[in-house]
């Protein structure tokens, strides 16, 4: 398929408070620093605004909502319609009555570090889950013995039209890895539930979470976050390197040797290139163990080519 041409979308768009750009490049914004541009990007003022401009949108464009892309793998052929990116108006945290207040573009370790200034525990996991508090809510984002799911109390989303809901924790049924928020709906923020706690101990606590993630992912690379869903009873680590895939590359995609659900952008990789990787994994565990990875990775766009494996 083609790279998306310079379009007219952007004239036919409703006038905004915030900022609309036409071909908006995103490899920059997303942690594998790989993919295509937004054919419109959309950074909001604040909620009003984003609200209006769901109101007043045609039916018919395609949005997608980005935070830090850190759980995204963005094709070459870049992102049709309008992509939208939640920013300072949406970064707010607040203590609420022993809870924490957060916006959906609130970074998850800026939340965990807040609630430890508030003397607020319990959200300490949050310091080792990448990305924002949106993309936490999609996904029932979790680490270290904890998932959104066990802290939420409620959860602010907006429908395709600008309407705002409350999901409770039963309306946002959740499982592993996965909510059951409609895919068009965007997330505001949420509430999550705390507990009187020590901010010493607290920090003790991400600290240790810190270090075990040094220890054992590969921080310091152009990487996302886990690729693969954990099959029930089996770790996705595990399946793909007894399949032989640690080390593995496809171009400059490689699965990572100090952690092998993670790939990595060695340095000049294509989306595509990752993808095909992904997928190769995919195809060696299966054959080897019999187990069918799911993708964790949300990969989404325009494709413009695919690879192979190299040994």
């Amino acid at each position: 398929m083609a790279a998306m041409q310079e379009s007219t979308l952007i004239s036919r768009l409703p006038p905004v408070r915030g900022r609309l750009t036409e071909q908006a490049p995103l490899s920059g914004i997303t942690w594998f620093r790989v993919g295509g541009p937004a054919e419109v990007m959309f950074r909001p003022a604040d909620r009003e605004d984003l609200l209006a401009f769901l109101a007043a949108k045609p039916t018919d464009v395609p949005v997608t909502v980005l935070g830090v892309a850190s759980n995204v793998l963005i094709r070459d052929g870049g992102l049709p319609g309008v992509v939208i990116r939640l920013g300072r108006g949406f970064t707010d945290i607040e203590a609420a009555e022993g809870d924490v207040l957060c916006g959906a573009a609130a970074l998850d370790i800026n939340v965990a570090t807040s609630a430890k200034l508030f003397g607020i525990a319990g959200l300490e996991f949050l310091s080792g889950v990448p990305g924002t508090i949106g993309g936490a809510l999609r996904m029932n984002a979790g680490a270290y013995g904890k998932e959104i799911k066990d802290v939420l109390v409620w959860a602010e989303a907006a429908d395709p039209s600008g309407n705002v809901h409350r999901m409770s924790l039963e309306d946002m049924g959740f499982q592993y890895r996965r909510s059951a928020l409609p895919g068009d709906w965007i997330c505001l923020g949420a509430r999550l539930q705390g507990e009187p706690g020590d901010a010493a101990l607290i920090e003790a606590r991400m600290h240790e979470i810190q270090r075990q993630r040094a220890d054992s992912q590969p921080l310091k690379t152009r990487t996302g976050g886990s690729t693969f869903k954990n099959p029930e009873g089996h770790k996705a680590w595990e399946l793909i390197d007894a399949a032989g895939c640690r080390g593995l590359t496809v171009g400059g995609a490689m699965v990572s040797e100090k952690h092998c659900n993670f790939l990595i952008n060695t340095g000049n990789a294509t989306a595509a290139e990752l993808e095909a990787l992904g997928e190769e994994v995919r195809r060696r565990v299966k054959d080897n163990s019999g187990v069918q990875l799911d993708w964790e990775i949300r990969r989404l766009g325009v494709a413009l080519e695919t690879g192979g494996a190299d040994e």
